[in-house]
């Protein structure tokens, strides 16, 4: 595979404490196994195990296992392939046979290895800063173009190359992510990504995500690997290298999400400290007054760049593109790291605020009236007086240690806080054809005190000439929730009647619940194992993948006058996974699996006859089949998938409460990225999905399609280096869904639309300072949509979005 390394590119003493105590402990731990731990001397032999294969992978698996970092140019190594080796082997030697044959020389400083041609005058052609190796716990390197990554984690199974991984998978890098100028997840995974769907409303309580017609929360978002530690509600993605995204469910995977969502898998990485000493600042606005600061702070010391500070601050504010609707982010995030050549230790910590004022809602129907047109996109649905306020803290601890060059063993911890207020709308009822609406707000208080632990062991070995890579996990989650509730709080007869094309609002509701204490009424457990065994064989061109992970639930609710314990859900469940991948050719893999999704079952309910009868957490059940062929700097996927996902209900004629319901989607997915040609880079896709309801009650709406659904999605991005003016790159992103169902027996729906956004970025140098000038227009024919379905409200307006970042 050809790869590319990316472009250039307070709250008070308490927490200052911990955190503090953190950083701390991290740097004891570092200095003590600095001083304890034996070193490996640098020209030691290593283990080395590499198939035959192309030579620029065959680098990219060296650089893993040696550590070093090898830097080339696609046009180096083009067209030669390496021999397998096998054995144990000093670096450079390992080196010296992959690159026999080949006339490519090689000059090594340090860790740092660069490739080189003899020109047509003999002397040495240095190659341009490409990388194809990374040390071990880095993230692996970019793709073509710098977008996305040539790989990423696959739960337990640690690191993969996309084209050796059994699923569908993206993983976008934080080159992107800034040339994006996303101030939320959303802006990153579902502009390009068929397979995923945005209603496209901002200024909502969270941020909203679908992977293959399920939803998957904002809190099911795991941080390094760890469920519970990304901020609640939404997160701004300024202290992220990575964002990797499986579709799909992922319980043996990454074990059971808290809020058991089953249509894909996210796990975000932190960014950590780079070989080269970075200090950039950006300045930033968007529409309508929104201006904020990102200062990205990163250096490495000790004699071999052994301890790492990486420090991301963020500061955004001001008025956004809807009227009369503000907000307010602040992040900072700490990330520390110190490695040797066996053991990688780190700390991540951080702490975010996220505000809205003027919070987006939407609106219901009373029955028999039709869909409304939209009003202007610039509408706020709800007085300005209604807001949400997340504060989120959280500490994250790993270490990993090679046992040996083929043993692994790793062990994380994390705990996090998130306070939650937010005072919205609750009744949004348009009731007549004028589009008169009434109106009543809610106020909502959420607290939750989480803790989660992961451990595991990964190695390699080769049994009767099959490869294995066997891995084995442990998981633990835990959290603490305090919740309270005023509903309605204007009350039946007496709700706020406005118009939604011309909203007025009365003088706000109190807000003092704000101060209010919470009581405790919720506590969950999960406890998960699991084992998984990737065999490969005939070549190591045929990989099979085994696993299976148990988990147990154990959930207790608890009155919120009395503190009793009312209820307490107990039960657990096995999901296996099978996955069958097979290299045709060097650059065309096919695949199929079966993995299941897991999410917490439920207790019968008194009015059930079989009422206090404990479910066992439901399996949601995947089926795929694809295609992945690497063009050389340009990729494209084709998957075909089913998904099957169990509901409850009571009968209304037995009466019996079960999990009999069931929502199946099918859907075949078209993806492409990467850089076809050089200076043109494109990511996108089509989609088609079949979200069906297969088994309902009493066989009401069987046979309807899911609501909020499109069938069809079909998304570009493209980006363009103008020829003859050096550091000027034009961009482009549409775009477009089909309608969706509104409705369960789908006799309403939103129409289906495109958005199409256009910017530009320019880089550039003053004082011999790297600047980069980007812009964007969001949305830019300014089209009003209603987002998805009517209760996500208005799709966002036309948006400006400016940012300059300048390193020092």
């Amino acid at each position: 595979m050809n790869t590319t390394k990316s472009r250039t590119a307070p709250r008070g003493r308490n927490r200052a404490a911990r955190l503090g105590a953190v950083a701390l402990l991290l740097a004891a731990l570092a200095a003590t196994q600095a001083l304890t731990a034996p070193a490996f001397a640098q020209e030691a032999p290593v283990a080395i195990d590499i198939p035959a294969q192309p030579l620029s992978k065959a680098l990219l698996q060296l650089g893993g296992q040696t550590g070093l970092q090898i830097f080339f140019s696609q046009a180096i190594v083009e067209g030669h392939r390496a021999p397998a080796l096998n054995g144990t082997l000093a670096p450079d030697e390992a080196l010296r046979r992959l690159l026999a044959g080949t006339g490519i020389e090689f000059r090594r400083t340090g860790r740092n290895v660069s490739l080189s041609r003899p020109g047509a005058d003999g002397a040495a052609q240095l190659a341009p800063i490409t990388v194809a190796g990374t040390r071990a716990g880095d993230p692996p390197p970019a793709y073509g173009g710098g977008q996305v990554a040539a790989g990423g984690r696959l739960g337990l199974l640690g690191d993969r190359d996309f084209m050796e991984t059994p699923f569908s998978t993206i993983s976008y890098t934080s080159e992107y992510i800034q040339d994006r100028q996303a101030q939320e997840l959303s802006r990153v995974i579902a502009v390009t990504d068929p397979a995923v769907f945005n209603h496209g409303a901002t200024g909502m309580i969270q941020d909203h995500f679908a992977l293959r017609g399920f939803g998957v929360e904002n809190s099911d978002v795991a941080l390094n690997g760890l469920y519970g530690m990304v901020p609640y509600w939404r997160i701004t993605p300024e202290f992220i290298e990575r964002i990797e995204v499986l579709k799909g469910p992922a319980a043996m995977l990454n074990g059971m999400p808290p809020g058991g969502s089953v249509g894909g898998s996210i796990n975000l990485v932190t960014k950590r400290a780079g070989e080269t000493p970075l200090a950039r600042v950006t300045g930033t606005y968007a529409s309508d007054a929104q201006y904020g600061t990102h200062v990205d702070l990163g250096r490495r010391f000790g004699d071999d760049q052994q301890f790492g500070i990486r420090f991301n601050g963020v500061y955004r504010d001001g008025d956004a593109a809807v009227d009369h609707q503000s907000r307010r982010a602040r992040l900072a995030a700490l990330a520390l790291d110190w490695r040797s050549d066996r053991i990688r230790l780190s700390a991540d910590l951080y702490t975010n605020e996220d505000h809205v004022g003027g919070l987006n809602r939407g609106v219901s129907l009373v029955n028999g009236l039709d869909v409304p047109s939209p009003p202007d996109p610039r509408t706020l649905l709800a007085p300005d007086w209604t807001f949400s306020t997340t504060q989120a803290d959280a500490a994250i601890l790993r270490g990993e240690v090679d046992i040996t060059k083929a043993v692994t063993a790793y062990a994380s911890y994390g705990h996090s806080k998130t306070d939650f207020d937010a005072l919205a709308s609750s009744t949004y009822q348009v009731f007549n054809a004028r589009g008169d609406f009434r109106n009543d707000f809610s106020h909502q208080r959420t607290q939750y005190d989480k803790d989660t632990a992961e451990a595991g062991v990964r190695m390699r070995f080769r049994t009767a000439g099959i490869g294995h890579e066997l891995a084995l996990a442990a998981s633990y989650y835990h959290h603490d929730y305090r919740f309270g509730f005023l509903r309605n709080m204007l009350g039946a007869g007496r709700e706020w009647v406005t118009n939604i094309y011309d909203p007025s609002w009365g003088p706000s509701v109190s807000k003092r619940f704000s101060d209010e204490t919470l009581p405790k009424t919720g506590e969950v457990r999960t406890v998960g194992f699991g084992v998984a065994d990737t065999l490969s064989f005939a070549g190591d061109r045929v990989l099979l993948t085994l696993g299976a992970r148990r988990q147990n639930v154990v959930s207790d609710t608890f009155d919120a006058t009395t503190g009793a314990l009312t209820a307490r859900y107990d039960a657990g469940a096995t999901t296996p996974m099978a996955a069958l991948l097979w290299k045709v050719t060097d650059t065309v893999s096919v695949y199929g699996n079966y993995i299941e999704g897991l999410s917490q079952g439920a207790t019968a309910p008194a009015t059930a006859v079989n009422a206090g009868e404990v479910f066992p957490p439901y399996k949601t059940k995947q089926r795929e089949a694809g295609l992945k062929m690497d063009w050389g700097g340009f990729a494209t996927t084709l998957s075909a998938f089913q998904i099957e996902r169990p509901s409850s209900y009571t009968d209304p004629v037995t009466r019996v409460f079960s999990f009999g319901g069931e929502q199946r989607n099918r859907g075949l997915e078209l993806g492409f990225f990467g850089e076809p040609v050089q200076g043109l880079r494109l990511m996108g896709g089509i989609s088609y999905t079949q979200a069906k309801l297969t088994r309902t009650a009493g066989g009401v709406n069987e046979g309807r399609y899911a609501t909020a659904v499109p069938q069809w999605q079909g998304k570009l991005g493209v980006e363009w280096d103008v020829p003859g003016v050096p550091g000027l790159a034009l961009n482009g992103n549409m775009v477009s869904v089909s309608e969706q169902y509104v409705n369960a027996d789908n006799s309403l729906s939103v129409p289906g639309r495109t958005v199409f956004d256009v910017g530009a970025r320019y880089a550039t140098s003053i004082a011999g300072r790297p600047l980069t000038l980007r812009a964007m227009v969001l949305n830019v024919t300014d089209k009003a949509y209603w987002a998805g379905s009517l209760s996500s409200g208005l799709g966002a307006p036309r948006t400006y979005m400016l940012s300059a970042s300048m390193d020092f």
